[in-house]
């Protein structure tokens, strides 16, 4: 149901990992990726000097406090992932640390949305030097990825770059915080409650537990087969479409709806931290859904990525 592609296979002319791709994407909106390059002790350093963050102070991390679509600390109360899908949920339990591109237009406009100076935590100065080159890394792989999936098309590779020449992107590393700190979940309440993200593709080196990460998943006829355990491996990284994608695709391909499990009771200690790289498009990139045969639907209108991304982001926001 979810594949692992091998990104080197497929760079090096592997004429298999199309058709593995479409399949996956038609189903599940998600793929396990092995030869993406990412060296896993840089992986380790943005993974400890965030922890060495979080650790901090409520007052002193407080400092760095922003809302959705800022860069800094976003506190724990102040997202709501399940509230995408119309629904009110309560704030999902977790706290994240967001660094955005530094590569502003140079529109004030544009740039106080899209483009916001990052905010680096002067208490752990490591943070800043590994995070930026986790950053040059994971800008790459997500330009592989839009080439693979355009390749998965029988497309030209640059048909999704090309939209790409100043994209937004979201790095967030998420914390989600241990039962014995946030005590029995509220019901309904999860670590992130059942969404499916905004952009193009997201990338996420995450680590495994009890409450850890859900896919909602089809068969071959697209019917649901219900929430599963996403496939783990400490090599890959987990990688997922978003709803910009799909919209592309003439909805052929699903956005990845999927959840995180609140803390578990049997598991009362686990504290775990994921980093996603949240990839877009340019701001102003145009986006016409893929017509039949490719696509599935022909009443889908083309839509411009930052109000498109907008409207999705107001929504998971509480207060």
């Amino acid at each position: 149901m979810i594949p692992t592609i091998d990104l080197a296979a497929w760079r090096a002319g592997d004429a298999a990992t199309g058709p593995a791709v479409d399949s996956a994407l038609q189903q599940a909106g998600f793929l396990l990726v092995t030869g993406h390059g990412v060296d896993e002790v840089l992986r380790t350093e943005v993974r400890n000097a965030a922890r060495r963050f979080f650790a901090l102070p409520a007052e002193v991390k407080a400092r760095y406090a922003v809302r959705i679509g800022g860069r800094g600390w976003l506190a724990p109360g102040v997202e709501a992932n399940g509230n995408v899908e119309g629904t009110e949920t309560p704030p999902d339990l977790k706290e994240s640390f967001a660094v955005g591109p530094d590569t502003p237009t140079g529109d004030p406009e544009v740039d106080g949305v899209w483009f916001p100076p990052n905010v680096w935590p002067a208490e752990v100065p490591e943070l800043h030097h590994a995070v930026d080159r986790y950053l040059a890394a994971m800008t790459a792989v997500s330009r592989d990825l839009l080439e693979l999936c355009a390749d998965a098309l029988r497309l030209p590779r640059e048909t999704l770059t090309a939209l790409a020449s100043h994209p937004t992107w979201t790095f967030n590393i998420n914390r989600y915080p241990p039962l014995t700190e946030v005590g029995q979940p509220a019901p309904g309440q999860y670590r992130i409650g059942p969404h499916t993200d905004f952009g193009t593709v997201t990338v996420l080196d995450r680590e495994p537990g009890a409450g850890g990460l859900q896919v909602d998943c089809s068969d071959g006829n697209g019917d649901r087969t219900g929430w599963a355990d996403a496939p783990y491996d400490p090599a890959a990284l987990t990688v997922n479409i978003g709803d910009l994608l799909a919209h592309w695709t003439g909805l052929r391909w699903r956005s990845g709806r999927h959840r995180v499990l609140p803390p578990q009771p049997d598991s009362p200690n686990e504290e775990l931290i994921s980093l996603v790289f949240f990839f877009e498009l340019d701001h102003d990139a145009l986006v016409t859904p893929l017509a039949p045969p490719i696509g599935r639907r022909t009443d889908l209108p083309p839509v411009v990525s930052a109000p498109f991304l907008r409207e999705r982001l107001d929504a998971i926001s509480v207060g």
